[in-house]
């Protein structure tokens, strides 16, 4: 990961805490005035803090009867100012910092791992930096038309208009229950029949909801991998490969044009397997059929797909050819 990057995000990070450390700070200084029975309590809070510490490293013996007594004191006197607060008609946290993430109170860390809000911020970034935010905007299901596909049916099969009416509602099922659904989503089928398109829809309406997605092809995905592997800073290929797993939604588009190698088959299937077990969520999309998944990804892979994945089977005309007809 740009190493600029990071560094903007945590200097955002710092002005962040700065600009809710100031209100609170200028939040407490107009309630003192208001209740100056507050500026006594939090002074006494203080004056306790100072008292127990230093009891504590002159008699560390009596460290946890001190304790004891720290946290009985400290206890009252938090009571005694939220009944304050609250008499006056303030919450109990007024004068505490607002920040905008309370799991990592804005550090963009929790237990010296990144915080969800910080890899947001990184896939926010990466948005930006590529053509994805524009495709977005045209490629949703505003813009979604059943009409380009046959509504004859397509040998023994119902027709491809009916086939993609039934694959959007497990599209828009799958969006609506997102959180507690099991099964992620595989999309095959020939070149040009709405699979990328589909996908794009899906991420744009969780992306809106507030979900964390990451759009790769499979040949950009591995180059990443091998990219970030090669990088001296070990910690490069971790960051980018914790990205990968720890996203909402990872959508990997046109699996089987990338480079078929022992690297890429174990990378594959790092990231499948992983995600997988941590209940994780996928799109991926093919032109190939299954016998041909089955021919060339190991049964490992192959069998994570098919048992874990609703297979959804597009068919009909190239409707991107209908699309520039119709123009």
């Amino acid at each position: 990961m740009n190493e600029n990057i990071i560094h903007e995000i945590l200097k955002e990070y710092e002005m962040k805490r700065d600009k809710a450390e100031r209100e609170a700070l200028l939040r407490r200084n107009r309630l003192y005035k208001e209740i100056p029975e507050l500026e006594k309590i939090d002074d006494k809070i203080k004056e306790i803090g100072i008292q127990i510490t230093q009891a504590i490293f002159k008699e560390p013996e009596k460290g946890k009867e001190l304790l004891n007594s720290l946290r009985e004191k400290l206890n009252f006197l938090k009571k005694k100012k939220t009944e304050i607060l609250k008499s006056h008609g303030y919450p109990e946290d007024y004068l505490e910092p607002k920040y905008e993430c309370n799991i990592c109170k804005d550090t963009g860390y929790v237990n010296g791992k990144r915080c969800k809000c910080f890899n947001q911020k990184l896939i926010n970034i990466y948005y930006k930096q590529s053509s994805i935010a524009e495709i977005l905007q045209k490629e949703n299901f505003s813009n979604f038309n059943f009409e380009y596909y046959s509504d004859k049916p397509y040998g023994d099969k119902p027709s491809p208009r009916a086939n993609m009416r039934t694959i959007v509602e497990f599209a828009l099922n799958f969006i609506k229950h997102f959180d507690t659904i099991e099964e992620s989503l595989f999309f095959y089928g020939n070149s040009g029949l709405g699979k990328t398109f589909l996908a794009n829809c899906i991420a744009k309406e969780l992306l809106d909801r507030g979900k964390s997605v990451i759009y790769r092809t499979a040949p950009d995905l591995i180059e990443g991998l091998r990219i970030n592997k090669l990088n001296p800073d070990s910690e490069v290929y971790n960051e980018y490969l914790e990205l990968l797993k720890e996203c909402d939604l990872l959508i990997i588009d046109d699996l089987g044009t990338e480079p078929i190698t022992a690297f890429s088959l174990q990378e594959f299937f790092n990231i499948l397997n992983t995600r997988l077990l941590l209940g994780k969520k996928f799109i991926i999309s093919t032109n190939l059929p299954l016998s041909e998944i089955m021919a060339i990804y190991p049964e490992r892979i192959y069998s994570r797909i098919f048992g874990h994945f609703k297979l959804l089977n597009f068919y009909g005309e190239d409707i991107r050819l209908k699309k520039k007809m119709i123009i």
